[in-house]
């Protein structure tokens, strides 16, 4: 899909992310799913002294947000890479701490949107579903994995209740012939489901393309370690925004934050600390931000979003 073309894509939480992450004159934030750059926009055009740099993996998508971006001349940068390669993205760039960090972990509107990349059962369309360019396909996946691997893909990322009859339909109707449309894979998860393990309202292959997702991309891989990096490169008073869409992620940011949080850890009565344990965040989300109910009427893909943020306070 050419920049120009691309569908409208609504920015989830904007005005509470700008509020948790709160930029102040002459900060230095990174946005690491940059996407088409609705947060950016917002956090630059809150401070105008602000610096950003956007980090994404699709190329499109960065094309996308540098023309929108643009008007902010120097105060933005754009690169293309993996948020977990942060650390090395800020190296070269001789970037030592952040005062403001923010991820928004779902898929875009705009990926959901186009055909050709495969991540919607709403298309049929080659099974796809790679936020960048390199790396197997979601038809690579699910034409090459053992059966037992590919119960354990869609029962941990997908918490599909049908994951073992799903994954053995898969392997016989391989068999026969390989599984390349998206049309295929949502017709085949609806025949084995038929009612049966499914969510009000939802269509029966939604947490079987969103586990196929993850393993693509590879979302949750070193999420928690990724994490543990960023909090250390944060400054004293530097803030962190996290926007995740399903419990899985959520929970990885949830226990890190709490990890952080927590200080001396020595036994009740000892007269002094001799764990050495320091708290080293301020958690200011002791419950996920959750979209109004307007917004989730505005924007029904928001209805999943949950926002988490914290402050570093300690070394």
């Amino acid at each position: 899909m050419e920049p120009g073309n691309a569908p409208q894509h609504r920015t989830v939480l904007v005005r509470e992310t700008l509020e948790l992450l709160s930029p102040a004159p002459g900060e230095f934030f990174v946005d690491a799913t940059l996407g088409a750059g609705g947060h950016a926009e917002a956090l630059l055009s809150a401070e105008p002294t602000l610096r950003l740099l956007g980090i994404d993996r699709d190329r499109v998508a960065l094309e996308i947000a540098r023309a929108r971006l643009a008007k902010f001349g120097n105060r933005f940068e754009a690169v293309q890479g993996d948020f977990r390669s942060l650390p090395d993205l800020l190296e070269a760039r001789g970037i030592g701490t952040l005062d403001g960090f923010l991820a928004d972990l779902g898929v875009s509107s705009m990926q959901l949107n186009d055909p050709s990349r495969g991540f919607s059962f709403r298309f049929d369309a080659p099974l796809d579903m790679r936020m960048g360019n390199s790396g197997p396909t979601g038809a690579d996946i699910v034409n090459t994995y053992q059966e037992m691997d590919l119960v354990r893909v869609f029962r941990e990322y997908g918490e599909e209740p049908m994951a073992k009859a799903i994954a053995r339909r898969i392997t016989f109707e391989r068999s026969k012939a390989p599984i390349q449309s998206t049309g295929q894979l949502a017709k085949l998860v609806a025949d084995v489901k038929r009612g049966r393990g499914r969510r009000p309202g939802i269509d029966p292959a939604t947490q079987s393309f969103q586990a196929l997702r993850i393993e693509v991309n590879r979302e949750l891989e070193g999420l928690d370690r990724f994490l543990a990096e960023t909090i250390e490169r944060l400054g004293l008073g530097g803030r962190i925004g996290m926007i995740s869409f399903h419990s899985l992620e959520d929970r990885i940011v949830k226990h890190t934050f709490r990890n952080f949080n927590e200080g001396c850890r020595c036994a009740p009565g000892l007269p002094v600390c001799v764990c050495g344990r320091r708290r080293v965040l301020e958690i200011l989300t002791r419950r996920p931000v959750r979209p109004t109910p307007t917004e989730t009427i505005m924007n029904p893909r928001s209805r999943s979003a949950r926002l988490r943020a914290a402050r570093r306070v300690g070394p």
